[in-house]
């Protein structure tokens, strides 16, 4: 896999993830949120290394 497959996969995860967590925070289901963070600041930090400029597509900004 090369880096721009990389990076598309994990940008096309980071919008679903936050997809999750948004709907998930709707519905109070605060474990299930809490378990979907650890992916998403998974994911984030993978983005942030690859130089990834995530201001202007992060939903969650916690």
């Amino acid at each position: 896999m090369n880096n721009a497959e990389i990076i598309k996969n994990a940008l096309d995860d980071f919008e679903t993830i936050q997809e999750y967590m948004l709907l998930a925070k709707t519905e109070n289901a605060v474990k299930t949120y809490e378990r979907m963070k650890k992916k998403y600041n998974s994911l984030k930090t993978l983005l942030n290394v690859l130089g990834i400029n995530l201001t202007d597509i992060d939903k969650i900004k916690e």
